[in-house]
């Protein structure tokens, strides 16, 4: 593997195998980052969520805890993530009937040697999926997309703001 691969793959060591980076000589700093992504639904499918008519229940509230309680596995599902005290994560979830369907928005927050895109990320990954499981028995056909990283702050890397809505 070439050096120039190696620079830009913090996660190869200089033979191409997997490894965790050390982030020990980093600083502790403050970093934030948002995630968002949807899920498309037909309108009738839609409509039963905003009225609560659902065979499992409280969908919406559901799927808000469990994006949240992913944020904080993240490093026990992705293996080369490190484990992080996360100060704050907040997950919102907002009816879109144009869709229709539900935009998924996730802020994690931590002071931390390396940031928090993975927990942001994943966040609403399990949101959206929490929330394909608890209305499927309604629909199958609901799609999930457009997950991705909006913005980031913090670390050596320096802040990143998406720029294009390409989703």
């Amino acid at each position: 593997m070439s050096n120039q691969h190696e620079s830009k793959l913090s996660h190869l060591n200089k033979t191409g195998e997997a490894q965790m980076v050390d982030v020990s000589y980093k600083n502790v700093t403050r970093r934030q980052a948002v995630a968002k992504g949807e899920i498309k639904m037909k309108l009738e499918t839609y409509e039963a969520i905003e009225t609560g008519n659902t065979p499992k229940g409280d969908v919406l509230g559901t799927a808000k805890i469990a994006g949240i309680m992913a944020a904080k596995q993240t490093a026990n599902l992705i293996p080369l993530c490190h484990p992080l005290p996360l100060q704050k994560i907040e997950v919102n979830i907002i009816g879109d009937e144009t869709l229709p369907g539900y935009q998924i928005e996730a802020t994690v927050i931590t002071k931390a040697e390396t940031g928090v895109e993975m927990e942001a990320l994943t966040a609403v990954s399990i949101a959206a999926l929490t929330l394909y499981d608890m209305a499927k028995a309604l629909e199958k056909s609901m799609k999930i997309e457009n997950i991705g990283l909006i913005s980031k702050t913090g670390g050596k890397s320096g802040d990143y703001q998406q720029t294009i809505n390409n989703y």
